[in-house]
């Protein structure tokens, strides 16, 4: 479910500190991304294959901004509540297009051309490389000479954001340290969500106060970055995590946020700092192998930070991965979105709407595609509730409470 609690006022502080917010806009900023990611999930339902994406822009987001390929859309879009941007290439076919460098990466070296992505707001897949040398090669590698891909040159080559030092985190194995994500269970197992880089399964790790803790029950690192710790019965899961100045963040659930959208991250290394989405499915090569299906975003981050969480509001986004630059300076960090990582594992998220709220009642008979709470659902999914069919309208993790039929932010009947 996409409502919760307000934000706290330190969260809202952090956020205009970090984003450059007059005092008093941070609330409406949040509350705005929240609309507009209902409004633009009923806008790319009713275009279909003409919906070329969707994102926020302006101090407060307060703007929205929906591209279609078919400029009959656009009056359809502006009664949606959005701007309408009429671009050559639907989103299906930009991520093909993505798709094929996602190939290539498998057969030549991508040292020079470390990221590469889908970017929404110009309606181009595009190649962040060394050089423009760089970028024209790998591109006409995948096949794609003579098309529109755009190139970013930059010397920026993202990292990992494991450290090798002490700190107030987890351990892996007595030697490196990373950060808590999320916290999630699977049937009866309790333990939280972190970076795939961060250990191998079976690796042991130990908390923040050296006291035993757990052990990676799965982990998938290079092409995803995503790992689970089981813990044991010393640590309770909980949907909390340290926000500004250590004070507490509940976790909702894991709507995803649109481009645009506004993030903060927590790490043991630099704490709580915020920024925006720039893109989504992002695929970037580390020094040590290739990941697909990252979110790039503003904030910054430093070696320790990684498995840290993302979080939207009290939407959980995804964990820390790896990044470029540090918090002095400025820089550019990825993290693995959660949804998949619940997915790919059978996890559910701990959230603190399924402690507060009353269970969704089970449904007698139930379809083949009938909803189910833990399930992941994507944006376009059609399920059956009640006797109802409902199409879902954003990314997220089904709760044990807020079924489709009283949930419109997430599904809308059809």
């Amino acid at each position: 479910t996409s409502s919760a609690a307000a934000p706290s006022a330190r969260m809202l502080r952090a956020m205009e500190r970090d984003l450059g917010l007059a005092p008093g806009l941070a609330a409406d900023r949040l509350a705005n991304e929240t609309e507009a990611g209902t409004r633009a999930g009923m806008l790319r339902n009713t275009l279909g294959d003409r919906f070329a994406g969707a994102w926020v822009s302006g101090a407060t987001s307060a703007e929205l901004t929906v591209a279609t390929t078919d400029a009959a859309d656009t009056a359809a879009i502006e009664a949606g509540g959005a701007e309408a941007a009429v671009v050559e290439h639907g989103l299906a076919e930009l991520r093909s297009v993505k798709e094929k460098l996602d190939a290539a990466a498998v057969r030549v070296r991508t040292e020079q051309t470390p990221v590469w992505y889908v970017d929404v707001r110009t309606n181009r897949v595009v190649v962040q490389a060394t050089s423009r040398s760089a970028a024209d090669a790998f591109v006409e590698r995948a096949g794609l000479a003579g098309q529109d891909v755009g190139v970013r040159v930059s010397p920026n080559r993202p990292r990992l954001l494991a450290d090798l030092v002490g700190g107030d985190a987890y351990y892996i194995n007595d030697q490196a340290r990373c950060s808590i994500g999320f916290s999630v269970t699977k049937d009866d197992q309790q333990g939280f969500a972190t970076a795939g880089h961060c250990g191998d399964p079976g690796a042991t790790t130990t908390g923040y106060n050296e006291a035993a803790q757990g052990t990676f029950q799965a982990s998938t690192f290079p092409g995803k970055d995503m790992a689970w710790v089981g813990v044991n019965s010393d640590w309770t899961a909980t949907p909390d995590v340290k926000g500004e100045g250590g004070e507490k963040v509940q976790i909702a659930g894991s709507v995803e946020a649109l481009v645009g959208a506004s993030v903060c991250r927590s790490g043991s290394t630099t704490g709580w700092h915020c920024g925006t989405v720039r893109q989504h499915d992002s695929t970037v090569t580390y020094p040590e192998g290739t990941v697909n299906g990252l979110t790039e975003t503003t904030v910054c981050a430093e070696p320790g930070d990684s498995g840290g969480p993302f979080v939207s509001g009290t939407q959980g986004q995804g964990t820390t991965s790896g990044g470029s630059g540090d918090c002095t300076n400025g820089g550019t960090t990825f993290y693995q979105p959660i949804n998949p990582l619940l997915s790919d594992f059978g996890l559910t998220l701990k959230t603190s709407s399924a402690a507060a709220g009353t269970p969704a009642p089970p449904q007698d008979n139930a379809a083949a595609d009938a909803w189910a709470a833990g399930r992941v659902y994507q944006a376009g999914a059609t399920v059956s509730y009640a006797g109802e069919r409902y199409r879902c309208l954003q990314n997220h993790q089904a709760q044990g409470v807020g079924s489709p039929a009283s949930t419109p932010a997430l599904w809308q009947r059809v």
